[in-house]
């Protein structure tokens, strides 16, 4: 690869690389993350560039900031494959796959706004995580697009 064809974005000193992202979600990874621009973070992003892995791939670099576990179980229901690099001092430190969990609890909402975690009961979402999408464990409710927006 001759070196105007490769793909370069800058290192970064300490915070978290996503990626194996699927092509396209790295907006909704974002989302997942809280990060809209308007608190300062330092977000690179990479769409749609080539992976023999996956076809087409996102990258999503945060600097300053290292992911929860709960933030993590999130990202794997639109990245099931993705990777989480944790970076000190420009060095990748901890490289881990991301691991669907079996069940989510208090990270969605319901969209059924009869489900008792709806209403005025001081119930904690859950859902059970289904090879292609979440189930409410309360009413039974799938979910199978649209997860970030029920965050």
């Amino acid at each position: 690869m001759s070196d105007e064809q490769e793909l370069r974005v800058s290192k970064i000193r300490d915070g978290t690389v996503i990626d194996h992202v699927p092509g396209g979600q790295a907006l909704k990874v974002l989302s997942i993350l809280g990060i809209d621009g308007s608190g300062g973070e330092t977000v690179s992003v990479a769409m749609n560039v080539p992976s023999d892995e996956l076809g087409r791939k996102d990258i999503v670099k945060v600097e300053g900031r290292e992911l929860s576990q709960a933030e993590v179980d999130v990202v794997s229901l639109i990245a099931p494959a993705a990777t989480i690099n944790i970076v000190r001092e420009y060095d990748v430190v901890e490289k881990n796959r991301v691991v669907r969990p079996d069940r989510v609890t208090g990270v969605l909402t319901c969209p059924n706004a009869n489900c008792i975690t709806a209403g005025s009961e001081p119930v904690e979402s859950a859902f059970d995580v289904l090879e292609d999408g979440v189930r409410c464990a309360y009413c039974d409710t799938i979910l199978r697009e649209g997860i970030a927006e029920h965050i």
